[in-house]
């Protein structure tokens, strides 16, 4: 099966087509990425449309959607989720979320801290070992990470506060759509329902309703 993943929870706005065999392991068909602060929602739509383009396949070709679900600010991932659930409902196929943590994290023997940038001096971070999340996701500032009992870590936030975290720096940055899909493979493979899409804000958003108005007298 041909799957359509993406993640906007972070500075990347990444997209990939992936093939899901019956049995075996997911490989990825094209893969399109962009670093960028702001511009998620003029990048997203593009680098799938390139993906499909360079694969030489239709938008009915894709059997399933799977997202990141962040947790990351509220802009950049809102598009992502948006987009994936309008293209599968548009193909009505199944939509799967996949908490974007998930996307950094291996299979191994160490124990794992993953930490994404969550801007105001904070990060988003949890923390895994053989692969299965074991603390998380949540926010913190990078002194109050948890990371004492981790060996090793990962995400563009642990390398900006690798100095704070003290931990040896694992080179992923950012969520990998490979791995997001392998999260979502017992899904896949059962042909589960589509989910509803529930991004993982984790805090308040900045935005707040106005006061409400003064009284004028007469």
């Amino acid at each position: 099966m041909l799957v359509l993943a993406l993640d906007t929870s972070s500075a990347a706005v990444t997209v990939a087509l992936v093939e899901v065999p019956e049995q075996g392991v997911a490989s990825t068909v094209q893969a399109r990425s962009t670093i960028t602060a702001r511009g998620h929602g003029e990048l997203l739509a593009p680098l799938i449309g390139e993906c499909l383009a360079a694969a030489g396949l239709p938008p009915a070709a894709v059997g399933a959607v799977v997202a990141g679900t962040g947790p990351g600010p509220f802009t950049g991932l809102r598009v992502g989720l948006v987009t994936a659930a309008a293209f599968a409902d548009a193909l009505a196929v199944p939509a799967y979320g996949v908490c974007s943590l998930d996307g950094m994290a291996y299979a191994s023997d160490d124990a794992l801290l993953v930490a994404a940038d969550a801007r105001r001096k904070e990060l988003y971070w949890a923390t895994y070992l053989h692969g299965v999340r074991t603390n998380g996701p949540d926010v913190a500032k990078p002194a109050d990470v948890p990371s004492a009992d981790c060996v090793v870590m990962t995400g563009a936030g642990a390398r900006q506060y690798a100095e704070v975290l003290g931990l040896p720096l694992l080179d992923v940055d950012h969520p990998d759509p490979v791995r997001l899909v392998d999260r979502a493979l017992d899904r896949i493979r059962e042909h589960a329902a589509g989910e509803l899409l529930i991004p993982l804000y984790l805090r308040r958003p900045d935005a707040v309703p106005p006061a409400a108005p003064k009284a004028v007298s007469q």
